[in-house]
């Protein structure tokens, strides 16, 4: 059902909207970036999107559910796991390849705070920093996926701005 709500979704918008994905199993950032900010300030409302962190909007739960309907798509070669607890806190989004010689990706959103970042760059630090700290790539190791196997992403957010790093 959820798949099916974001083809539809998209399916006036944009017929490529799997190049997100593309881009992210070729470890492409800057296309990652791309079309993330083209669909953000083409599509989303600032009622969607939020601008600060705690709004009663949530963006980061907004920017959650988005990045796992465009992920979708993987799910006959990835688990999907989200909010789930691994190392020493609870990781936002993790793909577990089913061919362990396939990258794995651990995700963490981030929304921009002013009181403690001066830029997006920042904020994405924040959401890696958090990764590495929390030990959040425990639950992969633990089933056999090479630490080089694995690549970390932040997603930071200020309103229709992203940015991937």
């Amino acid at each position: 059902m959820f798949e099916d709500l974001i083809h539809g979704w998209f399916a006036d918008y944009d017929s490529n909207y799997n190049d997100f994905v593309k881009a992210m199993l070729q470890n492409d950032k800057k296309a990652m970036n791309v079309y993330i900010n083209r669909v953000a300030l083409n599509t989303f409302s600032f009622f969607d999107a939020g601008n600060k962190p705690s709004e009663e909007s949530e963006p980061e739960r907004f920017y959650h559910g988005f990045v796992l309907g465009l992920i979708v798509d993987l799910a006959d070669r990835y688990a999907i796991w989200s909010n789930r607890e691994s190392g020493l806190g609870r990781y936002d989004v993790i793909l577990e390849p089913k061919d362990v010689s396939s990258p794995a990706f651990l995700i963490e959103f981030k929304v921009f705070d002013p009181d403690e970042e001066s830029s997006l760059t920042d904020t994405v630090q924040r959401a890696l920093q958090q990764i590495e700290e929390k030990r959040y790539a425990a639950a992969l190791t633990a089933k056999g996926i090479p630490a080089q196997n694995i690549r970390n992403y932040g997603f930071a957010f200020r309103g229709k701005q992203v940015l991937i790093g």
